[in-house]
């Protein structure tokens, strides 16, 4: 018993030493080297963040048919922060943009078989193109609101990623946010005074293969109407 319980100590202080060197040998490599957490994680971990933020009534859920009141009468600015080619599409007379994401311009071989696979199960339904996230977010939004104590009303087209952006922003020291609540998507005509573009608001997200479907259903809907 008395061997046993010796390898057994023997064995535990073996492996503390190679978690201990382990640790030390990970802090001494450089930021390039050192294991990134994944996107994936800091979505969700971002979007985690600002659902709290709203529980506690930090960040103010505003919903579509609300918005228009929030702008124009309690002080609110719209911050658009969908991708360029859905705001094309439709946008809000007078908000602003700043792009969460941007289209990974990349040509590595990894991206490549990447935006090949994003447009097999994605793209060529959606019409949406492979993006990245824009490091640049934060600072660009500050060029254009430097005054942090201004009202912003973050908006997206389902709602998703402007929670990513309210979490950066309240990060970054913007404290009165404000959330549009399922996005532009749940928005319905009227809800924004005037809206600019080639599509209605709710159908800017819509693309691809999807988006002649959308067209056929609203064919069929207005004929059987």
């Amino acid at each position: 018993m008395t061997v046993q319980v010796n390898n057994l100590c023997s064995s535990n202080t073996l492996i503390t030493w190679k978690l201990k060197k382990k640790v030390e040998t990970q802090s001494k490599l450089p930021n390039s080297t050192k294991q990134k957490k994944p996107f994936f994680g800091i979505y969700a971990s971002s979007s985690s963040n600002a659902r709290q933020l709203i529980e506690f009534g930090t960040v103010k859920a505003i919903q579509p048919k609300d918005a228009a009141t929030a702008i124009g009468s309690d002080g609110f600015v719209l911050l658009d922060i969908r991708p360029v080619w859905e705001r094309e599409k439709a946008r809000v007379s007078g908000s602003l943009h700043v792009p969460l994401f941007v289209e990974d311009k990349d040509n590595s071989v990894i991206t490549l078989i990447k935006k090949w696979v994003h447009f097999g199960y994605i793209g060529l339904w959606t019409g949406q193109n492979f993006t990245t996230l824009n490091s640049d977010f934060l600072s660009q939004v500050e060029q254009l609101v430097p005054d942090k104590d201004t009202m912003l009303l973050v908006a997206c087209g389902e709602g998703l990623r402007s929670l990513m952006a309210t979490s950066k922003l309240y990060k970054g020291g913007y404290k009165k946010l404000g959330w549009l609540a399922g996005g532009f998507n749940r928005s319905a005509e009227g809800d924004f005074e005037a809206v600019e573009g080639t599509e209605k608001l709710e159908y800017a997200t819509i693309g691809g293969v999807s988006y002649y479907f959308l067209q056929l259903l609203l064919l069929l809907r207005a004929v059987g109407g």
